[in-house]
């Protein structure tokens, strides 16, 4: 069976990435589900549009678990790649999809598998046993911000006033998470809490290339595929020269359990994700990125009892204003 293109044009490879990557709607401007063509209810799409951001957001928690119990990050991130690619290799022999393996599409899973996987996932794991999953939250939905400046350099977006505020907005809340000294519960978390950003870059990055280079014979789910092996590829030298293998051996503890549970997490939102896109249309998918965030706070607050300090709320309430700004165009 030939692997058609998605012509929605919503894709991405990583739990949290998806969902911060995709662009969010002003309260105002609540987008209910385009049901005109699926047998999906509309209290159905609503359901598996709030169970979607809720598994996200617990991956932030998840992926602190895994970390501070000592897996390293390199280790972690190799799980995360090898687990999703043979999930998604398995959905791609059942639908009889092939992936295609041509110079550019090589290349081009390649460099997706460095900006949405490599790079930022060992910076995130990292960020993870030093920030609170809470602030990670944070961080990561600066990814639609960082994004759009980059789509209105290539002309792919229009800069606009409320855009440009959104932008603004979202310097705002990042220097409000980082400059206050009672902001942060420790002040050596400040690097890591920049390590973070800078992941964000990296999946804003990704989300450009694929943008600008996606080869036509692909679709969302062979990207996520090709990405995910491409990453494992890259990762599996450095863990076997650093040592830094985090054995899945039975019985498994608690960082076993909380790689495999975060992997599964991930390629459920992800499958989820592109049911919902395909059922109820790409922009009321987009919503899921709201839930993400305050998901990915609440569950911190679940899990580990933190307790934030009143700017990371004021952050948190700005960065949300943000994202409401930058919105995507009617489609």
């Amino acid at each position: 069976m030939e692997d058609k293109p998605d012509t929605s044009r919503t894709y991405g490879p990583e739990i949290a990435e998806q969902a911060v990557s995709a662009a969010f709607l002003s309260p105002e401007e609540i987008i209910e589900p385009d049901l005109s063509k699926s047998t999906l209810g509309r209290a159905q799409a609503w359901m598996l549009l709030l169970v979607m951001g809720v598994i996200w957001g617990a991956t932030f928690s998840l992926a602190k678990i895994a970390a501070d119990g000592g897996g390293h990050p390199l280790g972690i991130n190799y799980w995360q790649s090898t687990i999703g690619a043979i999930a998604l290799i398995t959905v791609m022999v059942v639908t009889r999809r092939r992936l295609p393996m041509k110079r550019e599409n090589i290349l081009f899973y390649m460099a997706c598998g460095m900006l949405g996987s490599v790079i930022p996932g060992i910076l995130f794991f990292y960020a993870a046993s030093r920030v609170s999953p809470g602030i990670l939250s944070i961080t990561v939905a600066t990814v639609p911000l960082l994004t759009f400046v980059a789509a209105a350099f290539f002309g792919i977006e229009k800069f606009q006033l409320g855009r440009i505020l959104g932008v603004i907005f979202g310097c705002l809340s990042i220097l409000l998470l980082v400059g206050p000294d009672a902001s942060l519960p420790d002040r050596t978390a400040v690097p890591w809490v920049l390590a973070a950003l800078i992941a964000s870059v990296c999946y804003a990055g990704e989300n450009m290339v694929v943008a600008l280079h996606m080869p036509s014979n692909v679709s969302s789910t062979t990207v996520a595929g090709g990405l995910f092996i491409a990453a494992t590829v890259i990762t599996t030298p450095f863990v076997i020269a650093t040592g830094t293998f985090v054995p899945l051996t039975w019985p498994w503890g608690t960082v076993e359990w909380a790689i495999v549970g975060m992997a599964i997490l991930s390629v459920t939102a992800y499958s989820m994700f592109i049911f919902l896109i395909t059922h109820a249309g790409p922009v009321f998918a987009s919503q899921t990125a709201y839930v993400v965030t305050f998901s990915g706070v609440f569950w911190g607050v679940l899990i580990f009892d933190e307790k934030h300090s009143y700017w990371i709320w004021v952050s948190l309430a700005i960065m949300l204003a943000a994202l409401a700004l930058v919105r995507p165009r009617k489609v």
